[in-house]
């Protein structure tokens, strides 16, 4: 139940701008957020880098309505990937985009095009891109211009979701040659007619989306913090004779620390998910929506009146 709430306040605007303004919010944004602009971004990449993690930037931009609003958010990651280039931070550090900031609502050719100089940028700064997923009604479009991206630049990464009925199916075409995916649970609220809701459920197709990953000639890209699902996806890697270097586990920036840098020390490759921007309330809460746990720890941090 905490969940679908987390999930209902995520898609409010309106709270949106409430809880943005607080001084608390923004203290909690910080810690899973790098900061507003590409300095905060690429200093907190280095940060990571520095401690032997891989890194996918993602640039939080509020909702795009215009086409306007999609050339700034593409050429926001052509400057970013141009830096980090610079930076000297590639190929530790990628790009993560969703296609609904470039435009994929308005006009499906025109968030093709923008994404298409993303990879361009990024093919340049000798890194790559990936495409995340959003609600499931941007699923058929995403995974389409996936693949006419993939033509150019054949190491555009996808974003599965365990949580997704169509799930496996995706999967099964996806564990091809080459084909870097990244699987993770789901953080939108969906209908029971397209997702699992029920935790186990879950968790269960998210095993069996893995095997199919993991048995197939793509990259598995394992994306939780569950300990139980880490530890399955140890051994599967293991079961199917997988070396370390061809797969990788991801984790978000700011959660389970400890346990990135236990991974990377066992010889994982370990890319944390590094979010910045002004607009981090969609972000965040669906984060937490994905561990409500952590809302409940956050609240017994705040300080009572009186």
């Amino acid at each position: 139940m905490l969940r679908s709430v987390i999930l209902a306040a995520a898609d409010s605007s309106r709270l949106g701008r409430l809880v943005s303004s607080a001084s608390l919010s923004k203290n909690v944004a910080s810690r899973f957020v790098a900061g507003d602009d590409v300095d905060a971004a690429l200093a907190a990449a280095r940060e990571l880098a520095d401690d032997g993690l891989s890194i996918t930037l993602d640039h939080l931009a509020s909702d795009t309505a215009t086409a306007e609003d999609a050339r700034a958010t593409r050429d926001e990651y052509v400057t970013l990937l141009g830096r980090l280039r610079t930076a000297g931070l590639t190929p530790a550090a990628e790009v993560s985009v969703k296609l609904s900031a470039l435009g994929q609502r308005l006009d499906e050719k025109l968030s093709y095009e923008h994404a298409l100089a993303v990879c361009a940028a990024a093919a340049e700064a000798g890194t790559s891109v990936t495409l995340d997923a959003e609600d499931h009604t941007t699923t058929d479009s995403t995974l389409e211009i996936l693949s006419d991206l993939r033509k150019e630049y054949p190491s555009t990464g996808a974003v599965l979701q365990a949580y997704l009925r169509r799930t496996e199916g995706d999967c099964r075409e996806l564990a091809t040659a080459g084909s870097r995916v990244r699987l993770c649970k789901g953080a939108y609220a969906e209908p029971e007619s397209v997702a699992f809701t029920d935790a186990l459920d879950i968790d269960k197709s998210f095993v069996r989306c893995l095997n199919i990953l993991m048995s197939g000639e793509g990259y598995p890209m394992v994306a939780t913090h569950d300990p139980r699902l880490i530890a399955i996806a140890e051994d599967r890697a293991r079961w199917f004779d997988r070396s370390a270097d061809e797969y990788e586990f991801q984790m978000l920036y700011g959660m389970r620390t400890e346990e990135q840098a236990r991974l990377a020390a066992s010889g994982n490759i370990v890319r944390v998910y590094l979010p910045y921007g002004t607009e981090w309330y969609g972000y965040l809460l669906r984060r937490l929506a994905e561990r409500p746990t952590t809302v409940v720890r956050f609240g017994r941090r705040i300080p009572k009146k009186g």
